[in-house]
């Protein structure tokens, strides 16, 4: 029997149900695109995976201190909630408001971009011969398949947690059967060869060197974005004392183990020369591998199985500016609840009608590195918390060997920040300037808010 949490969601999500959301994630464009451009930057196989290793214990060390702060605060908000409860209304506003702008709508409209250069690798008859609005035929047919794929999950999910959540579900399966599909055949195919790895250039151990390091581990941080996906949406789990924690910790291990494979996979199949600079890194190696038209079946599958990932984002996302509207931090419609399906639907379609304007006018341009700085900012505060937390014995669940995993978690993304900023300063200062536009905001929002409790008191 559901039940439901104190500020008004219900809470209908089991164990499984919320680790396919954290999978379905954390497993999108990230996994399929960064590994060319990573070894066009690093020219060196081992110390590529080396870096996807090391991402992965900095992102299952901010899962068991997310496990914390969720099992202390199971409600819908992530960061945005954990923030505003643990110093300030202020950071916990601006979390919200990166969420907003760089945590899911951009990531929602890269998903979809790069489902539709998978299905246009797949079917390049789709892109017509002449240019539309402006644009060539393939990027005019790149952007509309892009906002359809959002307009039709944005629909979907406006329907009920429950409808959208079955969806996902088999979504995230497919993608996952995918995925070990590609290794195993991959690997079983003898085509490929493990000395791809002894083609290397010698590590840089200088400070440039460990800027472009950096850069890169920032790059791979963005592909396992997610793993704190359950926080965003601990008002809808059930009994999230104990499952939060479970879903947190065994989703990420299993997204970790993916990872490690499937960049294995990849070296193993390409040649590092022939991967650099190379986005489409999966066709290319089943291409590689089994030929042509095995490429072009496989771009397809990888397309359907990247459906979760714009699924899973327009879940998550519109719990947060549905809690920060309640809150009075965001425009007052976004705390609306459908009567029939309890779904904050206009918080829905906001974030769905964000993600096809970016589609339609931005270019996925060292975007990459602009979402990877803004989003390492606020999950540092939070985790911060947790002393908070320690300090006030107000903790249901505990992670083992505290403080190693807070203190990691801190100081290797905070060395990334400074790494990510010498070597790229445009966008990382972008990215500040994306957060600091959010405190006028603030002030508005919570000048409206006070104004409007005035008026209704008097």
């Amino acid at each position: 029997m559901t039940d439901t949490s104190r500020n008004g969601l219900v809470r209908r999500l089991g164990l499984f149900s919320v680790i396919a959301i954290i999978v379905a994630d954390m497993v999108g464009t990230g996994i399929f695109t960064p590994s060319g451009l990573l070894m066009e930057n690093l020219r060196s196989p081992g110390i590529m995976v080396v870096l996807w290793g090391i991402g992965g214990l900095i992102a299952l060390s901010g899962a068991f201190c997310y496990a914390e702060l969720s099992a202390a605060m199971p409600y819908a908000g992530g960061e945005y909630y954990f923030l505003s409860r643990l110093f300030h209304p202020l950071p916990g506003f601006l979390s919200g408001w990166i969420s907003f702008i760089v945590g899911f709508s951009a990531p929602v409209a890269a998903a979809s971009i790069g489902m539709s250069e998978y299905l246009l690798q797949a079917f390049p008859h789709w892109a017509p011969d002449q240019g539309m609005l402006g644009m060539t035929g393939g990027v005019f047919a790149r952007k509309a398949l892009a906002m359809g794929i959002i307009l039709i999950f944005t629909l979907l999910h406006i329907q009920g947690l429950k409808v959208g959540a079955r969806v996902h579900n088999v979504l995230t399966v497919i993608k996952l059967l995918l995925i070990l599909g590609m290794i195993v055949l991959g690997f079983s195919s003898g085509a490929g060869s493990f000395e791809h790895f002894e083609q290397t250039t010698p590590a840089d151990y200088s400070f440039g060197g460990f800027k472009n390091m950096g850069l890169s581990v920032m790059w791979i941080l963005f592909a396992y974005t997610g793993w704190n996906a359950a926080a965003y949406i601990g008002s809808e789990v059930k009994n999230p004392r104990k499952n939060l924690p479970v879903a947190l910790i065994l989703g990420t291990s299993l997204v970790i183990l993916l990872y490690m494979m499937l960049n294995v996979f990849f070296v193993y199949a390409i040649p590092p020369g022939d991967m650099e600079g190379v986005i489409s890194v999966g066709g290319l190696a089943i291409k590689n591998l089994f030929g042509e038209t095995y490429g072009r079946i496989f771009s397809l599958l990888i397309a359907v199985g990247l459906f979760s990932s714009v699924s899973a984002l327009i879940i998550l996302g519109p719990r947060i500016y549905y809690a920060m509207a309640r809150q009075g931090h965001f425009f007052r419609f976004a705390a609306r609840i459908h009567p029939k399906t309890g779904i904050p639907y206009l918080s829905v379609l906001i974030q769905g009608g964000v993600a096809m304007i970016i589609v339609f006018a931005g270019a996925f341009n060292e975007i990459l590195t602009y979402m990877g700085f803004a989003l390492s900012i606020f999950p540092i505060m939070a985790v911060y918390g947790i002393f908070k937390l320690h300090r006030d014995k107000a903790t249901s669940y505990r992670a083992p060997a505290h403080p190693f995993f807070p203190l990691f978690f801190m100081v290797s993304n905070l060395a990334i920040l400074v790494l990510g900023f010498a070597e790229r300063p445009v966008e990382s200062s972008i990215a500040i300037g994306t957060v600091l536009l959010g405190i006028p905001l603030y002030f508005i929002f919570r000048h409206l808010s006070l104004k409007r409790k005035a008026k209704t008191e008097s």
